[in-house]
């Protein structure tokens, strides 16, 4: 072969390499399983995984599907940190507190009793120690977490019959989110219930419980509880800010290019800010339509509230004394606490009290 000759091939196969070149080194299409804890009638918590699946399909220009499915379909509601942990799933979208019985830490990723409202979680979460803190936690599991979504604080529940008294509590079944919030009624005399979502009409239909927690009005009127229970009661006070997160498997995570990484955190924050922004625009609606359909809404009284406040704090001494992740992360949390109810006290509550006396 002549000089001439090697050249001319060398230089096509160099142009040939050229050209194949962003073939060989792009990312791969990536499709992921999501096990969300809800049932698709909840437009709102549900569809929030829904939301986030989009948005990384559309920022990764199609080139990163998730697949989202609801409480039951893969997996139990309460089973997908085992199906997120051991592969099965690549993520799931759940409440934290849910795996309260894992480790009590795992409720202090989402809400405890007379805890952080919505604002101040996300600003915990993200100024403060609070992600750090949980996600050393979730390594134990093979986890990370980003937010995703935040009810606001939350409605106390359909009743049965009313609560005049903190002894109304004792020996009620009641339907309750998580562990720890079971472990405070346990001390007011209640019998807690752990039944997902999807679930809670039947058991109420029924009589198999007496009471029940969900979220608020636009989703409780959706799931129907005002037909079988007539006392809607406010607020939810172990509930003030619930964090909903996604849970992502570590290796799944770190397998992903930077961009898709990037696009996943993305995702989540924008699923996160739409989900409480969905529900502070449907709640007032179906609120007023609970009450023109004869829903008693009632405030729990003072006493109730004060003997639910230091049933909690007990609750949380008998965790600080047995579970030294809970202990180092509640510390934190009640730290940041303190310089946000001093601050809400002036600018925001003042300004909101006024507001709810005045006729727009």
């Amino acid at each position: 072969m002549d000089r001439r000759s090697l050249i001319k091939q060398a230089g096509i196969a160099g142009v040939l390499a050229a050209g194949v070149a962003p073939a060989v080194h792009a990312q791969a299409a990536v499709r992921w399983r999501l096990a969300s804890s809800f049932p698709k009638a909840l437009d709102t918590i549900y569809g929030g995984a829904e939301v986030f699946a989009k948005q990384v399909k559309a920022m990764s220009g199609g080139k990163f599907e998730i697949s989202v499915h609801s409480g039951g379909e893969l997996m139990p509601a309460f089973g997908v940190v085992d199906g997120v942990q051991n592969g099965t799933v690549e993520l799931a979208h759940t409440v934290p507190y849910y795996f309260y019985g894992k480790n009590p830490a795992f409720a202090l990723g989402s809400a405890v009793p007379f805890g952080l409202n919505a604002r101040q979680m996300n600003a915990w979460m993200k100024h403060g120690n609070g992600r750090k803190l949980m996600n050393e936690f979730y390594a134990n599991y093979g986890m990370l977490s980003f937010a995703g979504g935040n009810t606001g604080t939350q409605m106390g529940g359909w009743f049965r019959k009313e609560i005049k008294a903190v002894t109304d509590f004792k020996g009620m079944k009641m339907r309750l989110g998580g562990g720890l919030i079971g472990e405070v009624m346990q001390k007011l005399g209640a019998v807690p219930q752990s039944i997902p979502g999807g679930e809670i009409y039947q058991a109420l239909e029924k009589g198999t419980i007496d009471a029940a927690e969900w979220v608020g009005p636009y989703d409780d009127q959706k799931l129907g509880f005002n037909k079988v229970a007539p006392f809607y009661y406010y607020p939810g006070w172990w509930e003030g800010g619930p964090e909903v997160d996604f849970f992502i498997n570590q290796k799944a995570f770190a397998a992903l290019s930077p961009e898709n990484q990037a696009i996943v955190e993305a995702a989540a924050a924008y699923a996160n800010s739409d989900m409480l922004a969905k529900y502070d625009a449907l709640n007032p609606t179906a609120l007023k339509q609970l009450v023109a359909a004869k829903t008693k809404v009632l405030p729990f009284s003072q006493p109730v509230l004060e003997a639910s406040f230091k049933a909690s704090m007990e609750v949380f001494a008998e965790n600080n004394a047995k579970s030294p992740e809970w202990k180092k992360i509640y510390e934190d949390l009640r730290a940041f606490q303190r310089d946000q109810v001093l601050w809400f006290r002036f600018a925001e509550m003042r300004f909101d009290q006024f507001m709810a006396s005045q006729k727009l």
